[in-house]
C-alpha cells in the first residue's frame, strides 16, 4: 500500500480523529519545509509570506485583518527543526488516545480546538494589556496550546491512570500534566512567555471542559456542529447488542440497547471508575458478541 493509499485509508476510518490532527498537522509541516527550502535557496520572500499569514500575531490590528490565524496557528510548527511538532504530536498520540477511549472522538478534536483558541486568547491579553510586553510585538505558532488542553483534560478524567515512562516506571498522569503545567510556569519569566502563557490557557480549558462535561454540559458542541460530519466522523460509539435468530429476544439478564446507552453515557459524564459492579457486568456482557 502507498503512502497516499495508507493516509485515505486512515481517513476513511471511523472514530479516528486522534490520527486525523495528526496527520493534517504533519501535512503542513511538510508543506512549510517544502517553501522554507524553495525561500532558502531563492531570493523568494514566499515561506515569510506564508508564515505571517497562518501565525497568529500578537497586535490586534493584524489580528482584524487575519481572523483566520486564531486557529491556524495551531497547525503551524517551527521549521526547520522537527523536535517542535514531534513531542506534540507524540504527547497528542499518547494522551489524545485516552480522550478518544473513554469519552470519543468528537471531543477529543472539541478539546483541542478549542485549546488552540483559548491559548490564542490568552497569548493576545498576555501581549496587549500586560506591562511592558503591550508594547513589544510576536507571533505564535504551535499546538501546544490544544496539547495542554488533551493533556490537562486527560489527567482530570483518569488521574490514577499510569504511563510506562522510560527509566523511571508507572507515573500517574495526573502528575505528568503538573509537571508540564510547572515548566510552562517558569517559562512565563523567559524568553517565550506569549507561549507558556497560550500553554497554560489551553491547560484551564482542558481540565474546565472535564469539569463542567461531568455536571452534563459539553463546552465542545458548537465545534461539533461546524466541523463537517463526515470528515472527522463523528459519530457516537454505541455497543451493538446482537442476539442468534434461535434464542430469545432478550436472554434473560442481558442488557437491551437503553441500558448500554444509559451506561455509556455515565462513562462520558463521570469516567468508567464512577460505574456499579452491576454496570460493569451489563457493559462486560454486551461487549461479547
Amino acid at each position: 500500500m502507498s503512502i497516499r493509499e495508507d493516509m485515505t485509508a486512515q481517513f476513511k476510518k471511523q472514530d479516528n480523529a486522534l490520527i486525523k490532527i495528526i496527520l493534517i498537522s504533519v501535512f503542513f509541516y511538510v508543506v512549510d519545509c517544502l517553501f522554507w527550502l524553495i525561500s532558502q535557496f531563492s531570493s523568494s520572500q514566499l515561506w515569510s509570506t506564508l508564515y505571517t499569514w497562518r501565525a497568529l500575531p500578537s497586535a490586534l490590528t493584524d489580528l482584524i485583518v487575519k481572523p483566520w490565524t486564531i486557529l491556524t496557528y495551531g497547525f503551524t510548527h517551527d521549521i526547520p527543526s522537527p523536535l517542535h511538532i514531534f513531542f506534540n504530536m507524540l504527547g497528542l498520540f499518547w494522551f489524545g488516545g485516552l480522550i478518544q477511549e473513554y469519552i470519543n472522538s468528537r471531543r477529543l478534536v472539541s478539546i483541542f480546538i478549542l485549546g488552540i483558541i483559548t491559548g490564542a486568547v490568552a497569548f493576545l491579553l498576555f501581549f496587549n494589556f500586560i506591562p511592558p510586553f503591550n508594547q513589544q510585538s510576536a507571533y505564535l505558532v504551535g499546538s501546544s496550546a490544544g496539547l495542554f488542553a488533551v493533556i490537562v483534560a486527560a489527567a482530570t478524567l483518569l488521574p490514577e491512570y499510569r504511563f510506562n515512562l522510560l527509566f523511571i516506571g508507572p507515573v500517574k498522569i495526573v502528575y505528568i500534566a503538573l509537571f508540564y503545567i510547572f515548566l510552562s510556569l517558569i517559562g512565563t519569566a523567559q524568553h517565550n512567555a506569549g507561549g507558556n502563557l497560550a500553554h497554560l490557557g489551553g491547560a484551564l480549558l482542558g481540565f474546565t471542559y472535564i469539569k463542567l462535561l461531568r455536571k452534563g454540559y459539553d463546552l465542545g458542541k458548537p465545534i461539533q456542529r461546524i466541523l463537517s460530519w463526515k470528515f472527522f466522523s463523528f459519530r457516537r460509539n454505541k455497543i451493538k447488542v446482537a442476539y442468534r435468530s434461535h434464542g430469545p429476544i432478550h436472554p434473560e439478564g442481558f442488557p437491551n440497547q437503553d441500558e448500554i446507552d444509559f451506561i455509556l453515557d455515565k462513562i462520558s459524564r463521570s469516567g468508567y471508575e464512577s460505574l456499579s459492579k452491576e454496570e460493569k457486568d451489563k457493559l462486560f456482557k454486551a461487549s461479547q458478541k
